[in-house]
């Protein structure tokens, strides 16, 4: 079974860190159950393993930390909810790339509940959706804005880290980084698409969504 926790008030980043390195050591050793934590942080920047200085654009304006996860600079504030996914690839399959296609399809599958048609690119981690009612990029193509980043990282086969869906953050946060290191591209929300949805909602779906996604292990 697969425990999931929800978080009620704002959860400091170190203390997210504290606990998910707790939880995936217990997870490891079996002493604790696959977990899937649904939270929110105060604004801040965090770093991935490949984040580039260069992309910090305004380094005094939220505390930064630095993540561990794969990936490079992100934002995480209210209004967005972030999923700390932490489970047993010893007993889903050791495959990475799988893995993060598992949690790209269950966003898209989750954000298809609210009509939202999202997508993954080739080379480009996360979650896309197209925007044909901005200006189009400078190659003409339409213009395609982010609305959920992936970061994972792995001890002993166990993951933690994951995703973070923009439901109604501030997207002027975003300013201080380039977002994983993507400075052609923009990135929106399920508001800033016209689309009412809380938290709440999307955590129903997110439910709904995850056996779709991730059959149960054996």
């Amino acid at each position: 079974m697969v425990e999931w926790i929800t978080a009620t008030d704002l959860v400091p980043y170190d203390e997210a860190l504290r606990f998910m390195e707790t939880r995936v050591a217990q997870i490891a050793a079996g002493d604790a159950p696959e977990t899937i934590w649904l939270l929110e942080h105060p604004p801040l920047y965090t770093a991935g393993t490949s984040a580039q200085a260069s992309d910090l654009m305004d380094p005094e304006r939220f505390p930064v930390f630095e993540a561990g996860r794969g990936g490079q600079y992100t934002y995480h504030g209210p209004g967005q909810r972030v999923i700390y996914v932490m489970l047993d690839l010893n007993r889903r399959g050791r495959d990475v790339r799988k893995f993060v296609c598992a949690l790209e399809n269950w966003v898209i599958g989750t954000l298809k509940e609210f009509n939202i048609t999202a997508e993954r690119r080739t080379g480009r981690v996360g979650v896309w959706v197209t925007r044909p009612d901005k200006p189009a990029s400078p190659d003409g193509s339409p213009r395609e804005d982010k609305i959920a980043a992936i970061g994972v990282k792995l001890r002993r086969w166990v993951s933690f880290h994951g995703i973070s869906i923009n439901v109604e953050p501030d997207l002027s946060h975003f300013d201080g980084i380039v977002p994983c290191g993507l400075r052609e591209h923009g990135v929106t929300s399920l508001v800033d698409l016209g689309l009412p949805v809380t938290l709440a909602d999307l955590d129903i779906a997110l439910m709904r969504e995850f056996d779709q996604a991730f059959p149960e292990a054996p």
